[in-house]
């Protein structure tokens, strides 16, 4: 037998042993009590402290090979762990433990005619697998909202952030032992071999139920053509800011400064700004300034590159665009209905924002626009689980079944139907 094919064996076998550990896990957790799973975060939270300076360590490692790669430093920005990081992590988890434990609640409750007492229930989903790029903190969002709704979770890393998600995965095994609960309900794929993906979309003989990707188009993309199990994903975050006619331009430059600039590489960072046209001889040149000074590319169509030399022309392509980096679109549209028009065509269902004075627009705006979220008068990079009161997040979704923006605890469990008779049976 050649080496490859052992490999190949040799990994399917540590794959499939994943799946079976995780749905054994899976079922224990599912009806763990809420007070140990609580515990077991609380001391996540104590090994990542306790732990920082070796953590800090191997992410110094990660960060040298990924600047070998010239990966780009809105990539970089996403890798970095340093203390204040960790101790965000940390309170991340903390957070979590304050929420209601989702699992068991009664969701809906009635009486039918035959006598028939039913209950809606909350219910963990089982098994999550999360592939994630560039992110190490996704280890312990997604393996701390997992354990706080019931689920087992295999973990998938990519390979720029090994070293860190290994240590980050190795506090919550210690605090699971510690807590009394299996170490298998968190688990981690250390291997960088992309064959491990695959065999994670395939579902693992049938032991994971849903797939959460975590990172670029590329990714996303190959999750979402490959997974044979059901997905919870966005491809895009084509963030746009709508400057309304009853816009407060101090607002709307701090708003916009803020949405884009704040970090340049997360999904939430809007890409695309709108001027309204009946406000863009006071608000365009001052807005394009304000961006092009904070060190941030303008794109812009005619008006825009009219009201500033230093803007470059758009192209079609630049309003479909996704940047993650320092460059913005501008577009001048004439009103709320073309401005929700360019939304509805190029936008890709993530997050939008309106700023105006007007509550009568931002209510048209909230109720037309169909995106995963919409916000008047804030940022867009408040598009994060933490920032909703959810504590962390395992992902945006962006499709419209089961869960729809930030995912966090309630959108982590499915329900069952609970039916309490008194010796009821059909008629004929």
């Amino acid at each position: 037998m050649s080496e490859a094919r052992q490999s190949d064996e040799g990994l399917a076998a540590m794959m499939a042993e994943l799946g079976v550990k995780a749905r054994r896990a899976g079922r224990q957790l599912a009806i763990a009590p809420t007070d140990a799973k609580n515990t077991a975060l609380q001391e996540a939270a104590n090994e990542l402290r306790a732990d920082a300076a070796n953590i800090i360590a191997a992410n110094q490692q990660d960060m040298k090979l990924a600047e070998a790669q010239n990966v780009g430093a809105a990539r970089l920005d996403r890798i970095m762990l340093d203390e204040a990081r960790l101790e965000s992590i940390a309170q991340a988890l903390e957070a979590i433990i304050k929420l209601d434990d989702p699992v068991g609640q009664s969701i809906a409750h009635w009486q039918v005619e035959s006598g028939l007492d039913i209950t809606r229930v909350r219910v963990p989903l089982g098994v999550i697998g999360v592939i994630y790029e560039s992110r190490p903190n996704v280890t312990a969002d997604a393996a701390a909202l997992c354990l706080k709704s019931g689920n087992a979770v295999i973990l998938r890393g990519s390979s720029e952030i090994q070293n860190s998600a290994r240590l980050i995965h190795g506090c919550f095994a210690r605090a699971l032992k510690t807590a009394g609960l299996d170490e298998n309900c968190v688990q981690i794929v250390d291997t960088p071999d992309r064959a491990a993906v695959g065999m994670m979309l395939a579902g693992l003989d049938g032991n994971i139920d849903i797939i959460v990707p975590r990172g670029g188009k590329g990714l996303v993309g190959r999750v979402q053509d490959e997974a044979r199990v059901p997905v919870f994903a966005h491809l895009d975050g084509v963030c746009h800011i709508y400057v309304h006619a009853a816009a407060d331009l101090d607002m709307a430059c701090a708003v916009l400064l803020n949405a884009k600039m704040r970090r340049t590489g997360i999904c939430g960072a809007a890409e695309t700004l709108l001027v309204d046209a009946a406000c863009a001889d006071t608000h365009l040149a001052p807005l394009i300034t304000a961006l092009l000074e904070a060190g941030c590319a303008v794109r812009g169509d005619d008006a825009a590159q009219q009201a500033d030399s230093r803007v470059s022309a758009a192209t079609e392509d630049d309003w479909y665009e996704e940047y993650l980096d320092a460059v913005i679109a501008v577009k001048t549209v004439t009103g709320l209905d073309e401005a929700i028009a360019h939304i509805t065509q190029y936008g890709s269902g993530h997050t939008e924002a309106i700023i105006t004075a007007n509550d009568d627009a931002a209510a048209d705006f909230l109720n037309r626009v169909d995106s995963a979220i919409v916000m008047h008068n804030a940022s867009t990079q408040f598009a994060d689980g933490g920032e909703f009161g959810m504590g962390a997040e395992i992902g945006i979704a962006t499709g419209r079944f089961h869960a729809r923006g930030p995912v966090g605890l309630e959108q982590l469990t499915s329900f069952k139907y609970a039916v309490r008779g008194s010796g009821q049976t059909r008629p004929k």
